[in-house]
């Protein structure tokens, strides 16, 4: 690595669990040409910390807050005045790093979102709602901070920060196969049902059946996921699928809720 004190310094934050099948070619493609690469570690048991030490990071191992909070943790360990976020499934290809390395040198925005092309199971989506998908993963350390959420987590920044898109696509290899859009699915929904609890919100029956038929309906008719052939059409279910089970998932939270405690208990929260 090299000098992180200079005003174009890069830190690379990723965080991580078991992602040995992901995270080497994900580090190879910043490797050389940032000054810092942080990880976060929640547990892995496949060899994703030697794997990263291999590329000199700071591997950090720590619990699992949720993707936001574990994020911030992660901004709050890098040391460089300029942050570039990354999931292990991600890939910056060198037209990319090029884009990248000319913008911070020319420090003309606090942040930049970044075109990301998706890969499902195998196939580039150009639709579906993928395509285009800006992404918010270039910016000043001091300009932006990650929200609390425990999944889909968002880029804070202030409303006077100067922002500004790149060209060139960073490739986010989402899901390996159907094994892993069935795992994802499922801690996914978990992570919304838990945060929609928490923001007062209430799942029934019913109302995973409508934002489920709602979000295939978006998916594959008004975001034209059928231009992405049979592909776009399984897309479009397992997204419908992740809506259904959020909610029924959320539903089940309403009613594990304690009505009253027994003589003598006392009761507990979730």
């Amino acid at each position: 690595m090299s000098d992180i004190a200079k005003p174009d310094a890069i830190s690379v934050i990723v965080i991580v669990k078991n992602e040995a099948h992901d995270i080497r070619a994900c580090l190879a493609s910043v490797q050389g040409w940032v000054d810092e690469i942080v990880v976060l570690d929640s547990g892995s048991t496949d060899g994703t910390q030697a794997i990263c030490r291999e590329f000199g990071a700071t591997v950090v191992e720590t619990d699992w807050p949720g993707f936001g909070p574990q994020k911030q943790r992660a901004l709050e360990t890098a040391r460089g005045p300029w942050i570039l976020s990354l999931d292990a499934d991600e890939r910056v290809p060198t037209a990319l790093r090029d884009e990248i390395l000319a913008s911070v040198k020319a420090n003309a925005a606090d942040l930049f979102q970044l075109p990301r092309r998706s890969n499902y199971c195998g196939q580039w989506i150009r639709h579906s709602g993928w395509s285009p998908d800006y992404v918010t993963r270039l910016f000043r350390r001091d300009a932006a901070r990650f929200s609390n959420d425990l999944v889909h987590e968002r880029v804070l920044y202030s409303p006077d920060s100067r922002i500004a898109a790149l060209r060139e696509p960073l490739l986010h290899y989402s899901f390996r196969d159907f094994s892993d859009v069935l795992g994802k699915i499922d801690s996914y929904s978990t992570y919304g049902a838990t945060q929609g609890a928490v923001r007062g919100k209430r799942g029934s029956l019913g109302k995973a059946l409508m934002h489920g038929f709602w979000t295939f309906v978006r998916t594959w008719i008004i975001q034209r996921g059928f231009l992405d052939g049979k592909m776009g059409l399984v897309l479009a279910i397992s997204n419908a699928e992740g809506t259904y089970y959020r909610y029924l998932k959320l539903m089940l939270l309403d009613t594990k809720q304690p009505a009253a405690a027994a003589p003598g208990d006392r009761a507990s929260g979730r």
